[in-house]
């Protein structure tokens, strides 16, 4: 084996690949990065046996040929070449080594043999569809901040995706919570995603697609099966394990009789949380919220430390109510609306509320309060 190809391509399709490899590994094959050329290109594939993603780079072929190499050493090395190299990798004929060659730099890896390499089998793929990647990114980043991150229910350790009718349209539903807060973003559902199975793609693969997603103008081609999906954007491939659990029945939380409307300054409503929370404890974030006629009265009591109050205005002219939320929770949502404006819709002190994007209507969040 032996390739040559610019740094600048090498080190972007390595910063895709190797960031799925764990930095401890009991197995020594999964620390490693499968390279292998054919054709005019290097491909390069990781895994951790739950996610897979492989990327190929275009490359000068002098000799074909494959073989695994410590991946994030590997990323080390070509991150610190200069930019603008050119960067060879050959195999040694005893192949238990890769030279990498850049100029004066000259690098031996120990070599893994390919064979050893996992496949990921990705089985047969019930529906193909095709979105922008401004839309996926717009379903991931609206939710995936709600995802649970505790392990006793792995069921919410992950998105939601399913199809589901609303207004006589078929949309596209991302839905996440951690029991605390709900996150719901949706799209009309693209052609070919009818009848799709409902799928928990999980948390990991979830920030993978996150970093993948940044060119709005590239199309994601979308493969699911009861197990898996697999995602092709541009160059890059990645292939995961679902969640395999039953999501809950998250209708059942969305508040649809919350009738006390406070319309507020989404900037100035965060910053205002920001500071009062400063002096609440870790454990307690709790703050909370009085609201009276064109006014809401945030306060912190923290015992330890002392308290916090500020009044900005709003729009309000329900009868008066006060209602306690986490702080980083609020701001969480708050970070998420695109309008000027959040809107929430309160029933009483011990009812989920329900915050609406006053500029984007295919999103909604739910919060449920905290004792105060």
């Amino acid at each position: 084996m032996r390739v040559v190809l610019e740094r600048s391509n090498l080190l972007k399709s390595l910063g895709h690949v190797h960031r799925v490899v764990e930095r401890r590994n009991t197995i020594p094959i999964l620390s490693n990065v499968l390279l292998s050329v054919d054709g005019n290109s290097l491909e390069m594939k990781a895994t951790d046996l739950d996610l897979e993603v492989t990327e190929a780079a275009p490359a000068s072929i002098e000799q074909a040929g494959a073989t695994t190499v410590p991946a994030h050493l590997l990323y080390d090395i070509v991150r610190k070449l200069p930019d603008g190299a050119e960067v060879m990798l050959k195999k040694d004929e005893s192949g238990q080594s890769l030279s990498v060659i850049s100029g004066r730099s000259n690098f031996r890896l120990q070599c893994l043999p390919q064979a050893d390499f996992p496949a990921l089998t990705a089985g047969q793929f019930s529906h193909i569809f095709r979105l922008d990647s401004g839309s996926l990114r717009n379903l991931i980043e609206k939710t995936q901040f709600a995802i649970s991150t505790e392990e006793t229910r792995y069921y919410l350790n992950g998105i939601y995706l399913h199809t589901i009718e609303s207004d006589g349209v078929l949309k596209l539903r991302a839905v996440a919570t951690d029991g605390h807060r709900l996150a719901r973003a949706e799209i009309e559902a693209p052609a070919g995603s009818e009848g799709m199975p409902g799928i928990i793609i999980p948390r990991k693969t979830v920030s993978e697609l996150q970093k993948l997603v940044d060119d709005p103008d590239v199309a994601a081609t979308v493969e699911l099966s009861d197990t898996k999906i697999r995602l092709t954007i541009g160059s890059v491939i990645l292939t995961s394990k679902l969640i395999d659990g039953t999501f809950p029945d998250y209708q059942r939380v969305i508040p649809t009789g919350n009738d006390k409307e406070l319309v507020i300054d989404r900037q100035s409503f965060s910053a205002a949380v920001d500071r009062v929370s400063t002096v609440s404890s870790e454990r307690g974030r709790a703050v909370k919220l009085s609201l009276t006629q064109g006014q809401v009265t945030l306060t912190v009591n923290n015992p330890d430390s002392g308290s916090a109050t500020e009044e900005i205005p709003a729009g309000y002219d329900a009868d008066p109510i006060e209602i306690g939320f986490n702080a980083r929770y609020l701001l969480d949502v708050a970070a998420q609306l695109s309008g000027s404006e959040a809107k929430f819709l309160l029933a009483d002190a011990g009812s989920p509320t329900l915050i609406q994007d006053t500029s984007d209507e295919r999103t909604l969040y739910v919060l449920m309060p905290m004792r105060v």
